[in-house]
Order: C-alpha cells, then sequence, then structure tokens
C-alpha cells in the first residue's frame, strides 16, 4: 500500500493525479486495491496491489492429504469451486493412475456445467449492475437460485460443494436431479431472450463497451490471458477443446470465439457459452451410465514419487494443479496456475488511454474473484 509521502511525490508530477479505487470498493468484487495514474480523466497508469486476503493456500495445502486438499481450492475462485476441486481431482488420479467410472465422468461434466453457467450468471448480473443497470441483477439471480437448488440436493450445500472425490464423485445423485434439470433447460432457453432483450440489445450498454478496453490476440497471449478474456480476443483456449478430460472428447460444443478484444466482445463470449453449457447438459441428461459414481481406492493415499500436472477449464479460463510428490501421504509442494492472476495482469494495458469511468467497465468484463488471484 502507498504512503503518504509516496503519493505527494508522484502528484508532483504537473497535470497527473493519483487515485486509489479499493481496497474495498463495490467494483472491485472483493478486496482489490488499484493506484490509478490519471491525467484529468485519462488512465495513464494502473497498478494493482495485492496481499489483503493473502492466506497461504499453497503452503497450507503442502501440510494436508492428498484427499483433504482438494477442498481448500473451493475458498479460491468460489464461483467455480466444483471445477476447482475437479482439477485436483485429474491431478491425483493422473498420478495413481486411477480409472474414473463412466457414471462418475458424467456426473462430474454435468455439475461442472451447470457451475459454469451459475457463474456466469452472477457475472453477467453484477457487470451489468456495475455500469449502471439494476434490472438483470434480479434476473440473474432467478435462473442461478434454480441451479443452487439442484447443487443443494445433491451435494448438501449451494456454493462450495466439496463434492470431488479422488476416483469419482463424493455420492450419487439425488433422485430429483434428472426432473429438476429438465425442468431447467426450456425454463432457461426463454429467459436467455429476456437477457439479450434486457442488455445485449441496450444501446447504451453497448456504447459502454464496444471498443472500450481492447487487447488484441498477441497481447492476450503474451500476458497468458485464459478463458472468455482469451477468446474474446480470438485465441483459442478451450481446455475441454485443446486436451479433452474425462468424456468432453465425446460431445458436441463449440469453443466460442470473437475477434473484438473489446469488453463487448468479451461479454458475448460468455453469453454463448452459456448456451453452450446448456447443449452439453442436454447431451447427457438423458443417457448418465448406469453403475457406480467412485471408483474403489485406498483410505490414504500416496502418489509415486515425480511431478504430475492437470488442467481444466473454470468458468474464469485454465486452472492449473501442479504436485511435486516425494511418495508420502502430503504433497511435497503444490502450484496452482489461477486464470484471474493473469487476466488481472492486462488490466492495465486494457485501461491505458481510456477514461477513468471506462475502468469500471473493463474490470467487469474481466469476471475478476479476488480470492483466486490473492491466494
Amino acid at each position: 500500500m502507498y504512503r503518504e509521502t509516496d503519493i505527494v511525490q508522484d502528484t508532483s508530477i504537473e497535470g497527473d493525479l493519483i487515485i486509489n479505487v479499493g481496497p474495498q470498493h463495490p467494483s472491485t468484487h472483493g478486496v482489490l486495491h488499484l493506484v490509478i495514474t490519471l491525467n484529468g480523466e485519462t488512465i495513464k497508469k494502473i497498478e494493482p496491489h495485492l496481499g489483503y486476503i493473502h492466506r497461504s493456500i499453497e503452503k497450507m495445502c503442502e501440510s494436508l492429504s492428498y484427499r483433504q486438499f482438494i477442498y481448500v481450492t473451493s475458498k479460491m475462485d468460489y464461483l467455480s469451486s466444483h471445477i476447482n476441486n475437479h482439477g485436483c481431482a485429474l491431478c491425483i488420479e493422473n498420478g495413481l493412475q486411477i480409472e474414473v467410472p463412466p457414471r462418475a465422468q458424467a456426473i462430474r461434466v454435468l455439475m461442472d456445467e451447470l457451475t459454469r453457467m451459475a457463474s456466469h450468471q452472477l457475472w453477467w448480473g453484477a457487470n451489468a449492475m456495475d455500469i449502471g443497470a439494476l434490472t438483470p441483477f434480479f434476473h440473474a439471480f432467478r435462473e442461478r437460485e434454480m441451479i443452487n437448488d439442484i447443487f443443494e440436493e445433491t451435494c448438501g450445500t449451494r456454493l462450495t460443494m466439496n463434492y470431488m472425490v479422488p476416483g469419482g464423485v463424493m455420492a450419487d445423485l439425488h433422485p430429483n436431479f434428472q426432473k429438476r434439470v429438465k425442468e431447467f433447460i426450456p425454463h432457461f432457453k426463454s429467459k436467455i431472450v429476456e437477457y439479450d432483450e434486457l442488455l445485449t440489445d441496450n444501446i447504451i450498454f453497448q456504447n459502454r463497451t464496444k471498443g472500450i478496453g481492447i487487447i488484441s490476440k498477441e497481447d492476450a497471449i503474451s500476458y497468458g490471458c485464459t478463458g472468455p478474456v482469451a477468446r474474446g480476443s480470438g485465441v483459442y483456449c478451450d481446455v475441454r477443446k485443446l486436451n479433452p478430460y474425462e468424456i468432453y472428447s465425446q460431445l458436441k460444443f463449440d469453443e466460442i470465439i470473437e475477434t473484438g478484444g473489446d469488453c463487448f466482445a468479451r461479454y458475448m463470449v460468455r453469453m454463448r457459452e452459456m448456451k453452450q453449457s446448456l447443449s452439453i447438459i442436454e447431451q447427457l441428461i438423458d443417457v448418465i451410465p448406469e453403475g457406480d459414481f467412485q471408483a474403489k481406492t485406498k483410505a490414504v493415499l500416496k502418489l509415486p514419487k515425480g511431478e504430475f500436472y492437470s488442467q481444466i477449464e473454470t468458468a474464469r479460463g485454465e486452472f492449473g494443479v501442479y504436485i511435486v510428490s516425494e511418495g508420502g501421504t502430503t504433497p511435497y509442494r503444490i502450484k496452482f496456475r489461477s486464470p484471474g492472476f493473469s487476466n488481472l495482469s492486462a488490466l492495465d494495458f486494457m485501461a491505458r488511454g481510456s477514461k477513468i469511468g471506462d475502468l469500471i467497465a473493463i474490470m467487469g468484463s474481466l469476471d475478476l474473484v479476488i480470492p483466486d488471484i490473492d491466494r
């Protein structure tokens, strides 16, 4: 955090002004501190300051067993907690050569795509509210609550499900799962039209997002952007397509690509991704295989000595899990590659030359979850 003397020194430059956004600010959606250099209303520089909620999650994981550390990642990107847990389970399964039963694979993919939709719905409502449209927020939560109700029946909780285990899932699907999901599908198809009427086709929203926060394909790659942020600039980076896991290679869905590279392009990627997630759910919901929901594994897991890595596509991009094992019951070293950290690193590049009023739209288009960044 800047000392007062530092601010005085920087503001002595003629025409420049240093302002602080955060650490606690409605539009940062978490404890994020931005030190912004302005010339009038024009942004010259943005410095993100992290560390306010740093919990040493990676170091904590090194003292936990291979069954326990999975669930610490629920507290990182808590809107993709189910997918984070999935990525950790994949890494353990790769190391131990565990074959996940077909039923468990289908359940995992269904839960992942429902999680992606719920996350994008919250982003859609919050992004609109940041820019000044309050109504979409309530519409978004209407559909999101339906998904959370489905999660609660099977997983026992609505946000951080802790449902994944090495070898499958913790419990079988609730008897009402298929029925409720099949009720949700036509409901959402009718309501996505409202989303477009309220926001996508709104001329005020378009004026606030088109041509704002532009980043080219080459620059997105250079900054390590992934997920909708990168795909909005024309980068093919969907892990489900590039390095398929579980049964994604057997499913038909499109990798959504936009080439505008601006806030509106990133918006459209997420809007179209929700439809693709719904298509995946439709393909699976009536053909969930019978059988076990969990492979038989030892009570105490020990990864062989070596290095292991898995990657998975969360709602915000690529989540990587890197484990160094010395053959014991706990990891020797763990490193997480979270999508939000790399996407945030591009904020300064995107915002330079823009007006301070456009910063909120740019931040909204990144869909930041701060604990995913400040681990």
